[in-house]
């Protein structure tokens, strides 16, 4: 028997679902999801794509066809987001090319890194944002300028810090999804 119901039981976790909600929203018996779920069966057809489905995710991401456990790729993933340090939106444009050139040969970076891109998308567009009303601010002498400046001085702090935390717990066999996802832009 193959660990399907345990890869399973993951994804549910990480989205936060209870097996009560996961088989809600399948449209799948409880019984079937906990059978599942202890390996003592494997799903099929319809309940495969009800299951994938409700987890928002696809049968491929599950079964891993063809896909391989490279924990120094995803870290190198996650660190390619600093690039924005020294390339304007290269956190978004390195790490879409190496999501997009490994997605389906890597096991967990297709869901990993449409998080990491829909998060940097976000991010991009609030530190423009601030930038540019501190700009404004600071033009029209508005005595509240500098606290603009401090969020977007804060927002590329974080953005350091979660790649990081995001490698270490890559490295330590964790891949639970660190950074928060606002607005999904990527699916």
């Amino acid at each position: 028997m193959s660990d399907i119901g345990s890869k399973i039981r993951e994804i549910r976790k990480r989205k936060g679902l209870s097996q009560e909600e996961l088989a809600e929203q399948a449209s799948v018996n409880l019984r079937t999801i906990q059978r599942i779920e202890k390996n003592e069966t494997e799903p099929r057809g319809t309940t495969m794509h009800l299951i994938c489905g409700a987890l928002g995710i696809s049968a491929e991401d599950i079964l891993d066809h063809g896909k391989q456990v490279d924990k120094s790729y995803l870290i190198f993933f996650h660190l390619s987001v600093i690039s924005f340090l020294a390339i304007p939106v290269g956190n978004i444009i390195l790490p879409l090319i190496l999501w997009m050139t490994k997605k389906d040969k890597v096991i967990g970076l297709s869901e990993t890194g449409a998080n990491v891109l829909n998060f940097q998308i976000a991010w991009t567009v609030l530190s423009f944002l601030a930038i540019v009303a501190f700009a404004f601010f600071k033009i029209m002498h508005y005595p509240g300028a500098a606290a603009l400046f401090y969020v977007f001085i804060s927002l590329y702090v974080l953005n350091i810090i979660f790649p990081v935390i995001a490698a270490i717990k890559v490295k330590k066999g964790n891949q639970l999804q660190v950074y928060p996802n606002p607005i999904s832009f990527i699916k």
